[in-house]
């Protein structure tokens, strides 16, 4: 059984989705987590409870990760509250929708920061303390969207790509440091991100998955959680696709 006893983690984007099931289940299995949001106050303090309620620990931070100097306070009040930082996992990331020719700027520049700036601001901060301690772990919450692209997903395609290349990267600048740095790349995910969708782009999505079904946001958190262990302490530099198959069929 996965143990994450006497870790610390960092959970971006975790008030709600899957960035929610992450902090819940690395607290499961003995993490104390800081469960980040950005304006979900009440979502946020929620998890905190359940991870409480179900005897593990947690705080609730607030910071828009986009801005370096909150992204900063963010690690800083994690290690200020628990003294170490083993795991972060950057999860938080926006969709704006739309055909390329009706794209504005604002919708391209939003996406950019939240999902590949706000990556590359919490990462920067987080990797001294791993670096000093000699251990940690990195998991970057990518998409199928960054592997193959998605018409009207100009932005988003770009900004996971932009993750996928960050992630290998900084997995050969750490690797001599004993800090693992990975991707996950989730398909179709039922949460409230998607929940807009419409039933038709589900269906061909659906068509493209052989799995047939949605995945559950707790079925990425189990591979997050196995990536923040020991049993993946030779795994880094990876695209794990949980997707139901749907990157074989796309490729």
């Amino acid at each position: 059984m996965l143990d994450l006893t006497d870790r610390v983690a960092v959970v971006t984007g975790s008030s709600r989705g899957i960035g929610r099931a992450i902090a819940l289940k690395l607290a499961s299995l003995g993490s104390k987590v800081v469960v980040n949001y950005s304006g979900s106050e009440d979502a946020a303090n929620e998890v905190v409870q359940q991870i409480a309620a179900e005897g593990g620990e947690a705080i609730a931070v607030q910071a828009d990760i986009r801005d370096a100097e909150q992204a900063k306070r963010l690690i800083k009040t994690g290690l200020d509250k628990y003294g170490q930082l083993d795991i972060l996992v950057n999860n938080a990331g926006i969709t704006r929708d739309t055909l390329l020719m009706r794209m504005k700027e604002d919708d391209w520049d939003i996406v950019m920061e939240t999902n590949l700036k706000g990556t590359f601001n919490c990462t920067k901060v987080a990797q001294r303390p791993m670096i000093r301690q000699r251990y940690g772990r990195i998991i970057n919450i990518t998409s199928v969207s960054g592997v193959a692209g998605q018409v009207g997903q100009a932005n988003y395609s770009a900004s996971k790509a932009g993750i996928i290349g960050f992630t290998k990267a900084l997995a050969r600048e750490l690797g001599a440091r004993n800090v693992t740095v990975n991707a996950v790349a989730p398909g179709y995910v039922v949460t409230d991100q998607t929940a807009d969708l419409p039933q038709e782009l589900i269906d061909y999505i659906l068509e493209l998955t052989p799995m047939r079904r949605p995945g559950e946001a707790e079925e990425i958190a189990n591979v997050v959680a196995f990536l923040a262990s020991e049993e993946a302490s030779y795994v880094s530099g990876q695209v794990l696709g949980v997707d139901g198959g749907m990157m074989s069929m796309m490729l």
